[in-house]
């Protein structure tokens, strides 16, 4: 594909929150560029939930109908220790269209989000990596490599990090970016097998070894994510069926392995989401635990609200729109920090006391229909 010497927007990165907001300025009719330096989209799922006001969110653009009907609609989330229950979530009454947590690997997500994109007219621009962004009085210059070596310069008024953790867009706007990381990895891996229990629950299991989350994408298919102080860069199937073992419910028995990794957790948010002509959203902006499944989610909702931001500026002529991006989106990201940091915290204790007292504690919690439902909120996003 032949870049453009100009454009309004330029995003950099093609992962959900970079495809939201290409979907969103083309519904605005504002012209940007999309490059992500990969061969094409991601092929492995890594995300695995969409919540409720992701779904509202996407429902404004077209993209949510093609989700739900590719997703497991999951209306329940519950911790547990071994065959124990100890607090059991219910988002099916919740005010919302979508009162329940849809299951979806990543990699499905994505591919729907580009259809609809294709079906706007718009499209990415593979094997092109941003090589150089420099700041000029009209916005930003950026340099593009594309896998034939040569490199083009892209004139745009504003430039938009969508692109991970390790930000170029961010680097070159250096944007400060505090951060911890948590000391455990965290093991991922979707199987297919015999799994006890209905695909309609996303269980969190507690015990003293650590961690594991199961959510189902369908019957005997699992997205399985557990801590581990050692694993290999790819767990294998004898391992993810040790972890099911020690800490799942009875009979679990994992028969083929789709795909694996480990991974580091880090835990924080940009100092600014803005410097200039560059703005960040998605993980380019803030990460934090997978625990809640919040991050994915929260990047698309950022991606949503600045394509509107944007077009307000480029199209409407109000300079000052887009003031409100990070007064708007940095709580949003800041509250998802402190509640998933909480969530990864109290699910680590593995003390025999600390870890009894927490079990008690959550079933207190389960006691009170208020409380159920404030947590209910916050997994769905509701609360933003």
């Amino acid at each position: 594909m032949v870049l453009p010497a100009q454009t309004e927007v330029f995003i950099c990165g093609a992962g959900p929150a970079g495809l939201a907001l290409a979907i969103g300025l083309s519904l605005k009719g504002v012209p940007f560029v999309l490059c992500d330096k990969l061969a094409e989209g991601q092929n492995t799922s890594r995300a695995a939930v969409v919540h409720a006001r992701t779904l509202e969110r996407l429902e404004t653009v077209g993209a949510s109908a093609p989700l739900v009907a590719a997703g497991n609609p999951v209306p329940t989330f519950a911790v547990c220790a071994g065959d124990r229950r100890l607090l059991t979530i219910d988002l099916s009454g919740l005010e919302t269209a979508y009162p329940y947590g849809l299951i979806l690997p990543q990699d499905r997500t994505e591919a729907i989000l580009r259809d609809r994109l294709a079906e706007l007219g718009g499209a990415v621009s593979w094997r092109h990596a941003v090589v150089g962004l420099v700041r000029t009085d009209a916005g930003a210059t950026v340099g593009v490599r594309s896998d034939d070596g040569a490199v083009r310069e892209v004139r745009a008024r504003f430039v938009i990090g969508t692109d991970g953790f390790h930000s170029t867009v961010r680097d070159a706007a250096d944007i400060p970016f505090a951060h911890g990381t948590y000391a455990q990895s965290f093991i991922l891996g979707d199987v297919e097998g015999h799994w006890p229990l209905p695909p309609d629950v996303i269980q969190l299991y507690l015990d003293a070894a650590g961690l594991m989350v199961a959510a189902p994408f369908g019957p005997g298919h699992l997205r399985i994510v557990a801590t581990c102080d050692e694993a290999l860069e790819h767990p294998s199937l004898d391992a993810l069926n040790a972890v099911a073992a020690a800490r799942g419910p009875k009979g679990a028995r994992f028969e083929r392995l789709i795909w694996s990794s480990r991974f580091r957790v880090h835990h924080g948010v940009a100092a600014r989401y803005r410097d200039g002509p560059f703005l960040l959203a998605g993980d380019a902006a803030h990460v934090h635990s997978p625990a809640g499944g919040q991050g994915m989610n929260t990047g698309i909702q950022d991606a949503l609200r600045l394509a509107e931001l944007l077009a307000e500026t480029i199209r409407d002529g109000r300079p000052d729109a887009l003031d409100a991006y990070e007064r708007e989106r940095r709580p949003v990201a800041e509250g998802v920090v402190r509640m998933t940091d909480r969530m990864t915290r109290i699910a680590s204790l593995t003390g025999p006391l600390s870890a009894g007292l927490r079990n008690l504690a959550l079933r207190a919690v389960g006691m009170s229909p208020g409380i159920r439902r404030t947590i209910a909120r916050q997994l769905a996003e509701l609360n933003v």
